[in-house]
């Protein structure tokens, strides 16, 4: 028997996140084990069926537990940089994209090398580009959800069961009515993001952190459940050339499914010029060589979902932790008004709940995980 909230997620992201309309085409792709995430490719599809989609499911050899590792470890690089003609298709035609993450082994590729990886990468960079101008001239709508696993109970140290009811309370789907408690997000979010409008200087302070940067002429988002879901932030694109100082981040960082810990870098006019971690240091040394954006900020992002109050391994929980705040390196958004262009986008998170402190343009905006305007 289907759990009923996995249905109602299934309903959130089809009806509420991407809004699908009769006749849009609409992809539906997981990220993962293709066995494990069944049950929710099936509720997804009904659901766009139900609104009058016309359903694709993709299936993406490269982040594929069940034939991603034999893909990064046997393809050449002329495979490895091939494009499939059907994911041009997509990404030019496509109405709506529905992705989620269902992984058993969040660690599959660990021991592949980072250059292979990059490698593919670098040469889907105008793909990327083009979904991105797409998505922010609102002739694309996508979201990336979740569906809990085994494998992502193990990393979060809790139970299957215990992490089901972590993800479906994250996402309301538990909720009586979800679509009216992300409403209600989206207009608590709204006043901070008119306050944030016009402001120049951002100063972030607390343990591990000193960083100022500009955010004149930039936009932030309103994050409420359209593009990520779960959700809960507010974010921007920091001025590429002005962030200085440094940051040594909280949690681990994980890329590619590499965990990286004990990262901390050191910013001048906006360049990481210095870069050190505890664990997998070449790996963070040969991911910020990508490409030329790879090493400068793409994101500023402020987690509102105190829904989510704990670390999960799962970047798209993570980031939205309430009291945190996550610097992403490599590309940013073009409807925040980021320049930023990298085939990477890596959220680094850190715990802002013990005194930490923003101040915007000499005013307190935030302290110790609260806001204060």
């Amino acid at each position: 028997m289907t759990d009923p909230r996995l249905s109602n997620l299934a309903r959130i992201l089809v009806q509420y996140s991407v809004a699908v309309q009769p006749g849009d085409l609409v992809n539906i792709g997981p990220f993962g084990s293709l066995v494990a995430g069944i049950p929710m490719l099936i509720e997804v599809f009904r659901e766009t069926l139900s609104a009058g989609g016309n359903p694709h499911i993709a299936i993406t050899s490269a982040w594929t537990e069940e034939i991603g590792y034999a893909y990064f470890k046997e393809a050449s690089d002329e495979q490895l940089s091939f494009i499939d003609p059907c994911d041009d298709l997509l990404v030019n035609e496509m109405d709506c994209d529905i992705g989620f993450i269902c992984d058993t082994n969040t660690r599959f590729l660990t021991h592949i090398d980072p250059v292979r990886q990059a490698t593919r990468r670098k040469s889907r960079s105008d793909l990327i580009e083009r979904m991105l101008d797409r998505a922010s001239k609102g002739e694309l709508r996508w979201v990336l959800s979740s569906f809990p696993t085994t494998g992502q109970a193990q990393d979060a140290e809790m139970s299957l069961e215990e992490y089901e009811d972590f993800v479906y309370a994250a996402t309301y789907a538990d909720a009586e009515d979800a679509v009216a408690r992300w409403n209600a997000i989206r207009e608590q979010q709204e006043k901070l993001v008119a306050w944030l409008d016009g402001k120049d200087v951002v100063k972030i302070s607390g343990d591990g952190v000193d960083l100022e940067m500009s955010i004149k002429g930039r936009n932030f988002i309103n994050c409420c459940g359209k593009e990520n879901m779960p959700d809960g932030e507010i974010f921007t694109g920091p001025i590429e050339e002005s962030v200085q100082g440094r940051v040594k981040f909280s949690y681990p960082c994980i890329w590619s499914g590499v965990e990286v810990n004990g990262v901390e870098l050191t910013f001048e006019q906006g360049k990481v010029v210095e870069a050190h971690a505890a664990k997998n240091e070449a790996f963070l040394l040969e991911t910020l060589k990508t490409d030329t954006g790879a090493s400068y900020l793409g994101e500023l992002g402020i987690g509102t979902n105190y829904q989510i109050d704990r670390f999960t391994g799962n970047m798209l929980f993570d980031e939205k932790i309430g009291g945190t705040i996550h610097l992403a390196l490599g590309g940013g958004y073009p409807e925040s008004g980021s320049k930023n262009k990298s085939v990477i986008h890596w959220d680094l998170l850190t715990d802002m709940r013990d005194g930490g402190r923003i101040i915007i343009d000499g005013e307190l905006f935030y302290e110790s995980g609260q806001f204060k305007i």
